[in-house]
């Protein structure tokens, strides 16, 4: 598994006036922007494929990384206007990638996870799609989330009866799932995937290690201090 879909289609709201005059996953962290620390990430992991989405000033973000190659990786674009939602956002990049599953990733989440232990899990779904068609990556509730997601993990499934995690913006599909879905439909992901989940065809697992949500002007100051120090 070698491609990987990065979504930095969001507006960044609640990161105004910060994000007015710049998109949100070119806002820096530890002196460089938060999505070139997630394309070098997985680029050491093994994925060199990789497609970006983007909306609000996403030029900027196609003249920040270019083509990938000072990364190591190709870079592909899939410009959306208006901002399509995650699932829509990935529907329409689907021409872009190939019929193999495929990595997703928030370009706004900072974290030491390791994307290539996925390798294996790609590797599953392609050969049992009718029976696992995504992994999920779920992580202990943060405080601004307390409540968690509807969804848990029993026995490496994914569950909405398990007690609550959060999801991480770290998963693997099948295309197959989002074929159904119109290009240029604005789709959220949540809680159209939870029809693969009560169909038991999720897999997951918990991470525990360091991972942030940039969200908010304080979280961008707090997770620079912790990068710099």
């Amino acid at each position: 598994m070698r491609q990987a879909l990065l979504l930095a289609a969001g507006r960044g709201e609640r990161l105004r006036p910060l994000t007015n005059a710049l998109p949100k996953p070119l806002l820096t962290a530890g002196g460089r922007a938060l999505i070139e620390w997630q394309v070098e990430r997985l680029v050491r992991a093994g994925f060199t494929e990789l497609v970006v989405n983007h909306s609000h000033l996403g030029e900027r973000i196609e003249q920040a990384l270019g083509d990938g190659a000072r990364f190591g990786a190709r870079i592909r674009y899939s410009p959306e206007s208006p901002a399509l939602e995650t699932a829509g956002g990935i529907a329409k990049a689907l021409p872009l990638l190939d019929a193999s599953p495929f990595l997703v990733v928030s370009s706004d989440i900072h974290t030491d996870f390791d994307y290539s232990s996925l390798a294996g899990r790609g590797a599953d779904i392609a050969r049992r799609r009718e029976e696992h068609v995504a992994h999920f990556v779920l992580v202990d509730n943060p405080p601004w989330h307390a409540k968690g997601d509807d969804m848990g993990i029993e026995d490496g499934r994914v569950t909405r009866t398990s007690p609550r995690l959060t999801y991480g913006n770290i998963a693997v599909f099948h295309p197959a799932a989002f074929r159904d879905i119109e290009p240029g439909t604005c789709l959220k992901l949540f809680p159209w995937a939870y029809r693969f989940v009560d169909e038991g065809r999720v897999s997951g697992e918990r991470y525990r290690g360091p991972w942030v949500n940039v969200g908010t002007p304080e979280q961008l100051a707090a997770l620079d201090r912790r990068l710099a120090s």
